[in-house]
C-alpha cells in the first residue's frame, strides 16, 4: 500500500542539549521499517523529476522501489551504479536544493526523504554485506588524480572501474580531503570516509600520501613518469580574512585551520596533543555551512558561549536550513545584520572582545540579492576569546603557478570546458573547489564523474 502521508517520517536525532558535548553523529538514522514506510511515498513518477535534479544522476525511483520492497542490497547496487561515495552524499548531500526540491510530493507537502533513504541503504549495505568490489582488468594506461576529496575520490573510482591504472597524490597523511579535515565527526563519521577510500584501494586505486604536487612532484614531472592524463581535485583551502585591525592576535582562526585541528588532527580527544585553545567565549563570523561546523564544534570544544556573527539576516544565509536549525538547537548565539569592524587584545597580544556594527538590508540590487549598509554610530562589543574567520576560501595557487598553461579566473579558480572538465592544458582536467571555489561534496562528485567519462573518451580514443 502507498503512503500517502503529506509528511516525511522522522528520524531520530540526538537532544541538542545532549550532542552539543559530544562528537556523536547527531541523526540516529531510520530503521529498516522507517525506511521502507518511508519509500512507500514515493509515486515513481515516469518522468523522474528528481533525477534531473541529482548531479550524480542516481537512478532515485529504482532504489526507493527496492527499499520499499524491503530488498536492501539492490537499492544499493542501484545507488552505487552511479554514485561512488553513498554514505557520504546520503549525509551532507543538500538535497532539500536539488533531487528533494523537485520532488511532486513536495507540491502538497514535504518530498520523500530521498537523502535519509540513501544513507540508510549505503549504511545497510556497510553494516550487513560491506563486500569490496572485484579488481577490473588494467587497461595498462596510467592516470593521475590530484587531492582525495570528494571530486578526486569520484573520478578515481569511475577511472578505476573501467580499468585504468589510478594514482591519487593527497598533500594530508590521511585520504578524504574535506570530508576529513572540513566536516565534523557529528555530521560525517571518518570511519565512513576510511570505509570508501578502502573500496577505492580494493579496485586498484594506489594512493599516495604526503606528496604536494607542486612542491614534491610537479604535473608535468607526472607526465613525464608515464602518466597520460592527470585530474586536479585540490580543492579551495585558502582562506580568507576580512581585512580588519586585529586579525593577526592569538585567538583568531580561519575556519579551515581550526575545523582541521578539530577533525583531522583530533583536538576534541583527550589523548590527542593538538594545540588548540580550550576557549570560553568565541565568535564565528559568516553564515555558510562551514560557519555552522565550526560555531557547533566550538560549542563541543566547551566554549559556555559561541556567536555567529552574520551581515545579512537568516533568509539570506547560504547554509543549509537543517544546518541552522541545528545550531539554534545547539544554543548557538545568532547576532544577524552585524559586523566585525575591530578585534581588540588584551596587555599579552590575546584576543579579548570583538567590535561590531548592526547592519540594515537595503533594497535588491541586479542580482537580486539585498546589500547590507553599516549603520552609522550602532558599533557595540562583544567578550570573546577566540575568532573563528567562515568567509570563504579560494584555491592554493601552487598547482596553477607550477603548470605553465594552466588558465584561471580572477579568483583565481581552474578555467575548463563545463562539458568535459578540460583545463586549458591538453591532457589535465579539474573539477570540484578547485574549478568552482567552496561549493558542495555533491556538485564536486558531478564534477569528478564527469571528468572522468571525458578523460576515458581522450584516453580511448573516443
Amino acid at each position: 500500500m502507498p503512503n500517502m502521508s503529506l509528511n516525511k517520517t522522522p528520524a531520530e536525532e540526538q537532544a541538542p542539549l545532549v550532542r552539543n558535548k559530544n562528537f556523536l553523529e547527531v541523526s540516529l538514522g531510520y530503521t529498516p521499517e522507517q525506511a521502507i514506510e518511508e519509500a512507500r511515498r514515493c509515486l515513481n513518477c515516469k518522468n523522474k523529476p528528481c533525477v534531473a535534479g541529482c548531479p550524480v544522476n542516481i537512478h532515485i525511483p529504482e532504489f526507493i522501489a527496492k527499499v520499499a520492497e524491503g530488498d536492501f542490497k539492490a537499492a544499493y547496487e542501484v545507488i552505487s551504479d552511479t554514485n561512488a561515495l553513498p554514505c557520504v552524499s546520503g549525509r551532507v548531500c543538500p538535497q532539500e536544493n536539488q533531487c528533494e526540491e523537485r520532488c511532486v510530493r513536495g507540491i502538497k507537502g514535504e518530498a520523500v526523504a530521498i537523502g535519509r533513504l540513501e544513507r540508510f541503504v549505503a549504511d545497510w549495505y556497510m553494516k550487513n554485506v560491506s563486500a569490496m568490489p572485484e579488481k577490473p582488468q588494467s587497461n595498462g594506461i596510467k592516470v593521475a588524480v590530484v587531492g582525495s576529496g570528494p571530486a578526486g575520490l569520484t573520478c578515481a573510482s569511475d577511472l578505476a572501474k573501467r580499468g585504468y591504472q589510478v594514482t591519487i597524490f593527497e598533500a594530508f597523511h590521511t585520504a578524504g580531503g574535506v570530508l576529513v579535515y572540513g566536516i565534523p565527526e557529528f555530521r560525517l563519521p571518518k570511519a565512513i570516509v576510511q570505509s570508501e577510500v578502502d573500496k577505492l584501494k580494493a579496485l586498484g586505486v594506489d594512493l599516495q600520501l604526503d606528496v604536494v604536487v607542486g612542491r614534491t612532484i610537479t604535473i608535468d614531472e607526472l607526465m613525464e613518469e608515464g602518466y597520460k592524463a592527470v585530474f586536479v581535485g585540490s580543492g579551495a583551502g585558502l582562506p580568507m580574512f576580512m581585512g580588519i585591525p586585529g586579525e593577526s592576535l592569538a585567538g583568531v582562526y580561519s575556519a579551515n585551520e581550526y575545523l582541521t585541528r578539530v577533525n583531522l588532527m583530533k583536538a576534541y580527544l583527550p589523548d590527542h596533543d593538538t594545540p588548540l585553545k580550550r576557549s570560553k567565549s568565541v565568535a564565528v563570523v559568516g553564515g555558510g555551512n562551514v560557519a555552522m561546523d565550526a560555531a557547533r564544534c566550538a560549542k563541543r570544544m566547551g566554549a559556555e558561549k559561541v556567536y555567529l556573527l552574520y551581515r545579512r539576516d537568516e533568509e539570506e544565509m547560504p547554509a543549509r536550513r537543517e544546518e541552522v536549525n541545528h545550531a539554534k538547537e545547539e544554543e548557538i548565539d545568532f547576532r544577524l545584520l552585524c559586523n566585525p569592524v575591530r578585534i581588540l587584545g588584551d596587555e599579552k597580544g590575546k584576543v579579548c572582545q570583538i567590535e561590531c556594527v548592526r547592519m540594515r538590508l537595503q533594497a535588491p540590487d541586479e542580482s537580486g540579492r539585498r546589500s547590507p549598509k553599516e549603520v552609522v554610530g550602532s558599533n557595540f562589543f562583544l567578550p570573546v576569546d577566540a575568532v573563528i574567520m567562515a568567509l570563504g576560501t579560494s584555491p592554493n595557487p601552487l598547482i596553477r603557478s607550477t603548470t605553465p598553461g594552466l588558465e584561471t579566473n580572477r579568483k583565481g579558480c581552474l578555467v575548463v570546458n563545463e562539458d568535459t572538465m578540460r583545463t586549458t592544458r591538453e591532457g589535465i582536467y579539474a573539477g570540484g573547489d578547485a574549478v568552482t571555489g567552496a561549493a558542495t561534496v555533491i556538485l564536486a562528485m558531478g564534477a569528478g564523474k564527469k571528468a572522468a567519462q571525458a578523460m576515458d573518451e581522450y584516453l580511448s580514443g573516443k
